[in-house]
C-alpha cells in the first residue's frame, strides 16, 4: 500500500513540474492522462496475472474517459511517464517505456501490421521499447520492436521505423513557407500569360 501510494504521489508531482497549467497537486488529480495511467496499472496486474478479460475491460472503460489514451494492459510503463493532454495516444501490448519519458499527444508505438507480425515467432516482441528520459514530441509514431534510446528526442510529426541511439535527435522534415504573390504581382503574371498567348509563343 506504501508503495502506491509514493507512486500516486510521484505522478502527481510530476504532472505539476511538467504541466504548466497545473499549480497544485489537487490540480493535478483533473489531468486527463492521470486517469488512464493509474488505470493501467491496475490493468496490467490483471493482466500479467492471467486477467486478462477483466484488464481489456478497465482498459477500453479508461480509454473511453480520457480522450483516447489506448495502453494495452500488457504495456509495461516505467515510473514517472507523463502523458501530456492525451488525446489519441496508443501505446501497444508488448511496448516497454521507461522512466520519466514525456509523451505528447497523438503518439503511436504501435506494431508494423499483421501481415509483418503473424510472420513473428510466438511471443517475439512487435512493439517499441522506450528507454529513460526520452520526449516522443506530438503525432510521433514509432513502429515495430524497434529501441529508442535513453536520452532520446523524437519530434513532432516523426515517422521512426529504426532504432535510435541514446541522445539523439529525431525530426520529421519542417514545414516550409511560400510567399504568395501581391495583388500587384499577380496582375503582372496574368497580362504577363495574356501577352504570351496572343504572341503565338504559348
Amino acid at each position: 500500500m506504501r508503495r502506491l501510494i509514493n507512486r500516486a504521489r510521484e505522478d502527481l508531482s510530476v504532472i505539476v513540474a511538467r504541466d504548466p497549467s497545473i499549480r497544485t497537486r489537487a490540480e493535478a488529480l483533473l489531468h486527463p492522462a492521470l486517469p488512464a495511467l493509474w488505470s493501467h496499472r491496475l490493468a496490467h496486474v490483471l493482466y500479467t496475472r492471467g486477467h486478462r478479460q477483466l484488464a481489456r475491460i478497465l482498459a477500453y472503460l479508461a480509454r473511453a474517459t480520457t480522450g483516447g489514451i489506448e495502453i494495452h494492459p500488457g504495456a509495461t510503463l516505467g515510473r514517472r511517464v507523463f502523458i501530456d493532454h492525451g488525446a489519441a495516444v496508443v501505446i501497444g501490448e508488448t511496448a516497454e517505456v521507461g522512466d520519466d519519458v514525456t509523451i505528447f499527444h497523438q503518439v503511436t508505438l504501435g506494431a508494423v501490421g499483421w501481415w509483418r507480425d503473424g510472420r513473428r515467432e510466438p511471443g517475439a516482441r512487435r512493439h517499441p521499447v522506450v528507454g529513460d528520459r526520452v520526449v516522443l514530441g506530438t503525432n510521433a509514431i514509432v513502429l515495430g520492436p524497434v529501441t529508442i534510446g535513453d536520452d532520446a528526442l523524437i519530434g513532432a510529426g516523426s515517422l521512426v521505423l529504426g532504432d535510435v541511439p541514446p541522445g539523439a535527435r529525431v525530426t520529421a522534415p519542417a514545414a516550409e513557407v511560400v510567399q504568395r504573390l501581391s495583388a500587384a504581382d499577380r496582375a503582372e503574371a496574368d497580362q504577363l500569360l495574356r501577352a504570351l498567348a496572343t504572341s503565338g509563343c504559348w
